[in-house]
């Protein structure tokens, strides 16, 4: 019951364009409604990531990345298929989205999520979320809500539980870029 009531609040939050701080599959995230420009630059100012070369987006479905990308590649399926850890592909030519969101050359980085919160919440939402790295001052990721500053913390709209921590792997997911005629390239393992 817990976790649904956090879900209406942050579907509420993501839905009025505000910035929320949320445990992912991988580790926690700082996340707007990825096709809402307000709600992006609100997240750029806050993450001060001002200048960073696209961000990370979840969804629920595979089905939903049809609507954020032009061309999916057809081994698509099939690496999400035989992945056994949270992937994250870069596919090229974003559609959909909200300036800021996609890389300066048009990719993006989409996951599907595999984590109870983020499901229950993207399902709710039927958008894409970003996902991406709260700003730590150079550390790389944020394993848990303590990870986090306080002044991060009091900058966004809504900040879930540590409770919704259970599902994440504590560590950032696999990244692999799928281009145009079946360039497959593997970035972080």
């Amino acid at each position: 019951m817990e976790m649904i009531r956090a879900v209406e609040q942050a579907f509420k939050i993501l839905k009025e364009g505000g910035v929320i701080i949320y445990p992912t599959d991988t580790v926690w995230a700082i996340g707007c409604d990825a096709t809402n420009p307000k709600a992006v630059e609100k997240l750029i100012k806050i993450n001060n990531s001002e200048g960073q070369d696209g961000m990370i987006v979840i969804v629920d479905d595979f089905n939903l990345i049809g609507r954020y990308v032009r061309n999916i590649p057809p081994i698509a399926i099939e690496v999400v298929e035989v992945s056994d850890k949270p992937l994250t592909i870069i596919y090229p030519d974003a559609v959909n989205l909200a300036p800021g969101v996609a890389a300066k050359d048009g990719s993006i980085g989409i996951r599907v999520a595999s984590h109870p919160f983020c499901n229950l919440l993207l399902s709710k939402f039927r958008r894409p979320v970003v996902a991406t790295t709260p700003n730590l001052n150079g550390r790389k990721s944020s394993k848990c809500l303590n990870d986090l500053n306080d002044e991060l913390l009091e900058s966004v709209d809504w900040v879930a539980d540590p409770l919704f921590d259970e599902g994440s792997t504590g560590k950032p997911s696999s990244i692999i870029y799928l281009g145009e005629g079946g360039v497959v390239k593997v970035l972080r393992d």
